[in-house]
């Protein structure tokens, strides 16, 4: 049998992925953000008080995912949850795939930045959770691992990352079959065993610096 190493592996997936990154058209996509503006900020720097997420920062691939998993039912279609729910119908402005792509590398292409809040919360503590739990696939600052298909946490607001955690915890999300990469977030939610360590968690991914 045929072995592949894990540059192979990566370098196989690269190759993969090119063709939708070349085809994209990020003067379409800056167009088509224009929806997206009033609530996750006209740098995809999200906005708490809209309960909208920071984008940027994000590798073009997850967003697509995610905004083709809303248009699919995929993600937003528990009636638990409200906000995935406007979510999904928002992604009625996007035609089709390739609108997805477009925007979705359009804001990737955007300058990081976060938003300032203060969380209060038990930074070392959530320092010490999040390398042993999370880490490993999401980077040791936060920074998403593309190779993994697990994305940016570093800077996101509390309020994100303290509701998608329990989503996923409480079957909201990640349950789809379609969901590959949801079910295993599902089952790593679950090693999450307090409200105080995942606020604790949510405060140490919010203090780590923007890069």
């Amino acid at each position: 049998m045929k072995r592949f190493t894990t540059s192979k592996i990566l370098l196989l997936a690269s190759l993969l992925i090119a063709p939708m990154l070349a085809s994209a058209d990020v003067v379409a996509g800056k167009a088509l953000y224009s929806s997206c503006v009033a609530c996750h900020g006209a740098n995809a720097e999200g906005n708490p008080a809209m309960n909208a997420p920071a984008l940027n920062g994000q590798f073009p691939e997850y967003l697509a995912r995610q905004l083709n998993h809303f248009k699919d039912g995929i993600r937003g279609a528990d009636a638990k949850d409200s906000l995935g729910m406007q979510m999904r119908a928002m992604t009625a402005v996007l035609a089709d795939k390739q609108a997805i792509t477009d925007v979705s590398e359009y804001i990737a292409s955007l300058p990081v930045t976060a938003v300032a809040t203060k969380i209060e919360g038990d930074v070392r503590n959530g320092n010490n959770l999040y390398q042993g739990n999370c880490g490993s696939c999401h980077g040791g600052k936060g920074e998403g691992n593309q190779a993994l298909n697990s994305p940016r946490l570093a800077g996101l607001d509390e309020a994100y990352l303290i509701r998608q955690i329990n989503n996923f915890k409480q079957g909201i999300r990640g349950t789809h079959q379609m969901d590959r990469f949801g079910r295993q977030m599902k089952l790593m939610a679950n090693t999450v065993r307090s409200d105080k360590d995942l606020l604790d968690m949510a405060a140490y991914l919010h203090a780590l610096p923007v890069q």
